[in-house]
């Protein structure tokens, strides 16, 4: 998968999952932004999704 494959799923799991994510915006306004940012890098699956095929471009 060339880099710029890589790239565009990435902006349509982004476009499709995280645009207007309720948990993501529940979270930000009860706990944070920091915490929001990090519930979604380290426990949310469409987040962990987003490291794995991320991890394609190194």
């Amino acid at each position: 998968m060339s880099k710029k494959q890589t790239l565009q799923e990435l902006s349509e799991i982004i476009d499709t999952y995280c645009v207007d994510c309720l948990v993501k915006k529940h979270l930000r306004e009860e706990s944070g932004k920091r915490f929001a940012h990090s519930f979604c890098i380290n426990q949310c699956t469409v987040g962990l999704k987003i490291k794995d095929v991320g991890k394609k471009l190194t």
